[in-house]
Formats: structure tokens, C-alpha cells, sequence
């Protein structure tokens, strides 16, 4: 082992014959713990983003117990610490308001105290970014423990995915389909059990990123969080991260350029939610590995969507995926694209973690010869409306609005574009571009999930369920359709969504990777002159904070001063 105990982190809290660490091992026996249970052994931190309120980490108690179990089981001296528990459906404008927030708060937590090394307890949507982010900063040992996704949703013998089949019922519902009684029904049998969505959504997703960047134990996104496979992984968990720390398998020696590569590409052939571009170019400038949106959009377009999990599938959902195989049997199948020796945290290469992994349901996870879709999840597009970029998810929508022109119906609000769509008698056709500015990191703020914009009422009447849409917000992972998302620059800040008018052509061509409208120059010229930038959302507090250094979503949404290259990190903490 390449430590000994007096090389270890938390000694320069316990060890010195000093003052300062006489107060410190003295305040450790008045919690009740005698000398040989922390001296000279690691002190892991576990982080954990449990609240009484988010429903994706209802476990989270019981789990951190077995993390415990297992840390003490290898000798560690487990700290239980809490953070910021980011949920999805509670916090508000948005979740992604509050990312950075975590992140910080993991990286500090991580380096004010005696932590040797950590274990991160995350999965409801940010919760996996932000503490990533923050333990790659910090720079100490760490293992993610992911959530897992809940049990299928089940209502009248049927299968439910969650959010996917919340916005197709709601449409329904909209169009009078759908009774009171079989509404609360749905409502009852969408979400019955502890878990993150048990769809390809967002969190499914990062946990995938996650386990494919090596900082899982493998396969253990895959779990669904209630079977007793996750009990084992998660004090798998406590007893690995006490060997990372006598290893000093760090972060830097596991998030590399090529980890990040192969997280990309499993990403894509997952179906990924449109959500891992902004937050996998974050976690990658975090290591120092400068990701594009151009890097990503090439991938895509080698990349064949394999797993046949909804929202980008048709059949399946995560349970479905973890009996075929789960993320291990996947990535055997692209096995030639990765690079199978990046190290991982469980002390053995990708290809080690792969070698006996085996598919069951070559229905679930596709074989290359039978894809899903001939290319990956995501596709950037750039042009008039977008020169630093926007993304679409070309799988989960009608191919015949893969080129599409067609007039602009812009909203500068959700409550304006609300009104207008539950009014019937609003004049839009299939044709229509419905566009929604002022939603981006600073407009929304936060870049709030309003990106799946509903379909007018007067055309779900009509039977239509999509048509193109086109926002700089963000969208839930789970959702699906014609949606062009996280246009960049953003309206709030001049980008040029914010000249587009109402009756003005736009156009989308897919296969060239072109968003446009169809304005002259010396027009748009015109109207940029005219502009006037709106007043900030926040005078004080976090919100200032936020808007006054926040990137755009091409380059992650990352506050500008806590990126790699604003400076090196703060060093250890003096202790005097």
C-alpha cells in the first residue's frame, strides 16, 4: 500500500501531540468514541443528499447504514455528513438553480475536514453532477453510490414510465380522453417505489455517466433501488473506498480525456436525456478535459442507440434493462469504441469490468447489427439562431421534423405562452414553430425543464402530439418530441432568439445540423439595435450570485470561478 497511517489526510487533524489535536481527538470521545476507533485509520465522509422530501432518495437511511457497515468492515472510520438534497419535483424555479450550490458545498465540506476519503450518496437529477463536480475539485478518493431507478410504474395491467407517459397522459387528458378516476389512478401508479425515474431520464443517465467515467463500483447504476443487489453494492461501496484510500486512487488518475470519451459514447447509445451535455462538459472541465458540444455531436453521429429504454425506446424501462444485462452487458457490446483501459475506481480497467458481462434480452440491449437508431441520442445544431449551439434528441421525435420551415409563434414568458396554447381559438397550424425565449440559466432562471413546450390545445384536439418547438431552456430527461433545447447564446442576454418575431420563418435541418431564420441581415441588424436587455432577475443573495457568473449552456453552466482554469485549487486547510 503506498500509504502508511501517518501519511494519511485526517493525521493532520489527530496525530500531532498539540494543542489543536488534543482538542480534536477530545471532541471525537465526547461523541462517544474511544482513541483506536479513528486513530491512524481513514475517516471516509458520506455525503448524503437525503431529505424527508425527495422521494428519489427515500432509502438513503438505510443505505447509508450499509455504506457504514462496509467502511467499518475494512477498517475505515465512517462520518456520515449531510448536503444539499437538490430534489427534481419540489425545488423551485428549478433543481439546476441549485447544482453549482451543491457543488461547491461538496468540494468545501470535502476539504474543511478530516476526510481521507468519501462516498458520494446521490441520484435524483443534479444531485450526481454537482457532487461529482465538487469531489473531483476537491481531489480526494471517492466512490459514487447511485440511487437506482424505482419499479416500473403500473396502472390498469399496463406498464408506466415515469414522465415519459405523464406528458403523453396529460395531453390525453387535455383532449378529454382521460376520466378523473383514471387520472388519480395514473397518478398512484407512476412512482411506487423509492428511486430515480425508472426511465432513460436524466438520472438514470448521469448514474450511467457516472458508472461508464469508472467512479462507480460497475454496473451499479443499473440496480434498481430496491432490490437487495443495491443493499450489497452500497456496503461494497464503504469497504472499496477504504482501499482507495491506501491506493491513493484519486480522481485525476480516473477521470481522463478517454474515461470522458467513453462516457460519451455509452451516453449516446443509451438514449441519453439532452441534460448530459450540459452537465458532462461541467464534470469534464472540472478534471481539466476540455469537452465540446462539436465533440459530442461527432459522437453522436457514430455512435447507434442500443438500449431500448424510453423515452428513445419503445419497450423498456430501467427495471427491464438491469434483468437484460444493465450498463456492464451495454457497454460489452460497444466494447471496440472504448478505450477498455481507463482505470476505474474499483482498482481494475474497464475491459476487467467487462470481460464476463452478457446480454439476455437482445430486445432491451440491441445488438450494433440491430439498433434502436443508426445514430446516438443527441444532435447539436448551430446557425443564426444558435452560433454557440442547441441540442435536440432526433430518436424521440417524428422524423418528419428532422427538416422542417415553418412560421414562429414566440412567447417571451411560460405564463404568456400558457394562455395562448390553452386558448383554442389561437390560430396555429402543425406547421407553426412554437418558441419560448427567457428560459436560459439566467432568463429562466436556472434554465428551468420547461423545454417539452405543450402542444397547443387546438391541435391536440385535432389528434396531433408533436411539432417543432424551440426554447432555451432545458427538458426533463423522461420527455420526448420535436424539441430544440439550450439555444446559446440565451435571449435574456441578446443571443439571437431574442430578435426572432412572431411570423418569421425558421428552419431546421437535422441531417446538416442547422437551426436559422429566415431573416435578413440588415433586419436582424435592425432589431439588435432596438434590444433593450432586461432588468436582472435577483438583486441579492444566491441569485445574484448565480446570474452574475454563470456560463451559458455550451460551456456547462459552471459559475466562471470554479472552473479549472480560473486558478488552482485551494490547498489543505490550515489547522493551527
Amino acid at each position: 500500500m503506498p500509504k502508511s497511517p501517518k501519511d494519511l489526510r485526517s493525521a493532520r487533524w489527530f496525530a500531532p501531540d498539540d494543542l489543536r489535536s488534543f482538542g480534536q481527538r477530545s471532541r471525537m470521545m465526547q461523541l462517544g468514541y474511544a482513541e483506536e476507533e479513528f486513530r491512524d485509520k481513514p475517516i471516509i465522509g458520506v455525503l448524503n443528499t437525503w431529505s424527508e422530501i425527495n422521494s428519489c432518495h427515500g432509502h438513503f437511511p438505510e443505505r447509508a447504514k450499509e455504506v457504514k457497515r462496509g467502511v467499518l468492515q475494512a477498517g475505515g472510520f465512517p462520518v456520515e455528513m449531510p448536503v444539499l438534497s437538490v430534489d427534481e419535483q419540489f425545488t423551485k424555479p428549478t433543481s439546476m438553480l441549485y447544482r453549482n450550490m451543491l457543488a461547491m458545498e461538496t468540494e468545501e465540506v470535502i476539504r474543511s475536514h478530516p476526510f481521507d476519503g468519501v462516498v458520494l450518496m446521490g441520484g435524483c437529477d443534479k444531485t450526481t453532477p454537482a457532487l461529482i463536480m465538487g469531489a473531483i475539485s476537491a481531489g480526494v478518493p471517492f466512490i459514487y453510490m447511485p440511487a437506482g431507478p424505482m419499479l416500473r410504474g403500473n396502472y390498469a395491467g399496463k406498464y408506466l414510465g415515469s414522465g415519459s407517459d405523464a406528458w403523453k397522459y396529460w395531453d390525453e387528458r387535455r383532449a378529454g380522453n382521460i376520466s378523473d378516476s383514471e387520472w388519480k389512478g395514473i397518478q398512484g401508479g407512476i412512482a411506487r417505489s423509492h428511486g430515480v425515474c425508472m426511465t432513460m431520464g436524466t438520472a438514470s443517465t448521469m448514474t450511467a455517466i457516472a458508472d461508464s467515467l469508472g467512479l462507480t463500483l460497475p454496473g451499479a447504476s443499473s440496480i434498481p433501488a430496491v432490490d437487495a443487489n443495491h443493499s450489497r453494492m452500497a456496503s461494497g461501496c464503504g469497504r472499496r473506498v477504504v482501499e482507495m484510500v491506501w491506493e491513493d486512487l484519486t480522481p485525476e488518475k480516473i477521470v481522463t480525456d478517454a474515461s470522458v470519451r467513453n462516457a460519451a459514447i455509452v451516453a449516446m447509445a443509451t438514449g441519453c436525456s439532452t441534460n448530459a451535455v450540459v452537465h458532462l462538459v461541467a464534470m469534464a472541465r472540472r478534471a481539466g478535459v476540455e469537452l465540446t458540444l462539436d465533440d459530442l455531436d461527432a459522437l453522436g453521429r457514430d455512435t447507434p442507440l442500443l438500449a431500448n429504454i424510453r423515452p428513445s425506446g419503445k419497450d423498456y424501462l430501467m427495471e427491464d434493462f438491469f434483468y437484460a444485462g444493465g450498463l456492464l452487458a451495454m457497454m460489452k457490446q460497444i466494447e471496440e469504441r472504448l478505450d477498455t483501459s481507463c482505470m476505474t475506481v474499483a482498482g481494475t480497467t474497464v475491459a476487467e469490468n467487462i470481460a464476463e458481462a452478457k446480454v439476455w434480452n437482445d430486445d432491451v440491449i440491441r445488438p450494433l447489427s440491430n439498433p434502436v437508431y443508426h445514430e446516438g441520442s443527441l444532435a447539436v445544431l448551430r446557425g443564426n439562431l444558435a452560433p454557440s449551439g442547441a441540442v435536440i434528441k432526433p430518436a424521440a421525435c417524428d422524423p418528419k421534423y428532422w427538416v422542417h420551415e415553418g412560421p414562429a409563434l414566440v412567447y417571451d414568458s411560460y405564463p404568456e405562452m400558457k394562455k395562448a396554447i390553452d386558448d383554442e381559438s389561437l390560430d396555429v397550424t402543425p406547421d407553426h414553430v412554437l418558441v419560448l425565449r427567457n428560459a436560459g440559466p439566467q432568463g429562466g432562471p436556472g434554465m428551468p425543464e420547461w423545454g417539452m413546450l405543450p402542444i397547443p390545445k387546438a391541435l391536440i384536439k385535432q389528434g396531433y402530439r408533436d411539432m417543432l418547438r424551440i426554447s432555451d431552456a432545458r427538458m426533463s430527461g423522461t420527455s420526448y418530441g420535436a424539441c430544440v433545447l439550450h439555444v446559446a447564446p440565451e435571449s435574456f442576454v441578446g443571443g439571437p432568439l431574442a430578435l426572432l418575431k412572431t411570423g418569421d420563418i425558421v428552419r431546421m435541418d437535422l441531417p446538416n445540423r442547422t437551426l436559422d431564420m429566415l431573416v435578413d441581415e440588415a433586419e436582424l441588424e435592425a432589431r439588435r439595435a432596438a434590444w433593450t436587455p432586461p432588468e436582472p432577475r435577483f438583486q441579492r443573495g444566491w441569485g445574484w450570485m448565480f446570474t452574475k457568473h454563470v456560463g451559458q449552456a455550451d460551456t456547462g453552466c459552471d459559475f466562471d470561478y470554479l472552473q479549472r482554469d480560473h486558478g488552482p485549487a485551494a490547498g489543505e486547510p490550515d489547522i493551527f
